[in-house]
């Protein structure tokens, strides 16, 4: 059965556990691929869904949603976004002595939200998409939550339906998504499964402005890495041309795929 277009209707049950902006392409009936855009910490939702209008991808609706969970008040002075201000980790830990924020403060709260409520609930279970329809696309924390995604999905638990009787049928939502874009996100050790077995994702990555040892850790775990640095060396969303050619041409090798 293919998969239908998504509506606004659709997303309405989740839109107070997951807030989200959605951006459908032009017309909405020529939605081929979906994609998930995280923030980076201390934003919100709304910067990302007018990136996703800027870069106004042919077929894709794009999804930019909010972290789930605000960032405490001692953290948020100076940080701008009108105080909406928000992360993905389960917890927030600073390091006194350098006032860094520890860039893997667990993701269990944000991956189930994302992955059952979003992913298989509305975008599986309701319209009929797969796994690999699906970019997640972020930057800096929200970049390490999109790849932590993608390598979880390697132990995904099954998705089960029950049919007539006792008869049940397991089947998996897929070990790989269409692609992952991070931008100063690292892969976060606590969303790398434990097994000393597991092979590689065979999931497409793309990964900008991360360190040697960084990027290393991708390529340890994912099979195709790009691996892209800047002549600047902040960590910052693209400024210009130079800079967006790499992940524009990343995406649209990965959409152009399935018309090859």
């Amino acid at each position: 059965m293919p998969p239908r277009i998504p509506s606004e209707a659709d997303f309405s049950p989740i839109s107070s556990a997951l807030p989200h902006k959605l951006h459908f392409p032009s017309p909405p009936e020529s939605t081929t691929s979906i994609l998930i855009l995280f923030h980076g910490l201390g934003d919100h939702e709304m910067p990302f869904a007018a990136f996703a209008r800027s870069i106004s991808l042919p077929g894709v609706l794009a999804i930019s949603v909010r972290g789930t969970a605000p960032l405490p008040a001692a953290l948020v002075a100076g940080a701008g976004a009108g105080g909406r201000n928000f992360h993905w980790g389960d917890d927030l830990r600073v390091d006194t002595s350098t006032g860094d924020i520890d860039p893997d403060p667990g993701f269990d709260r944000a991956s189930r939200l994302v992955m059952e409520r979003l992913v298989k609930e509305t975008l599986v279970d309701r319209c009929g998409w797969q796994m690999d329809d699906i970019f997640f696309f972020g930057f800096g924390q929200g970049g390490s939550l999109a790849l932590g995604l993608a390598s979880r999905l390697r132990t995904v638990e099954r998705i089960v339906d029950i049919s007539d009787g006792d008869d049940v049928a397991g089947r998996q939502i897929g070990e790989e998504c269409k692609g992952v874009v991070s931008i100063g996100g690292p892969l976060p050790s606590s969303m790398v499964p434990s097994s000393s077995r597991r092979e590689r994702s065979g999931t497409p990555v793309l990964v900008c402005q991360l360190d040697d040892d960084e990027a290393g850790a991708v390529e340890r775990e994912f099979k195709d890495v790009r691996v892209v640095n800047w002549k600047r060396k902040d960590v910052a969303m693209p400024r210009d041309r130079d800079e967006m050619f790499p992940i524009m041409k990343f995406l649209a090798d990965q959409l152009n795929k399935g018309f090859a």
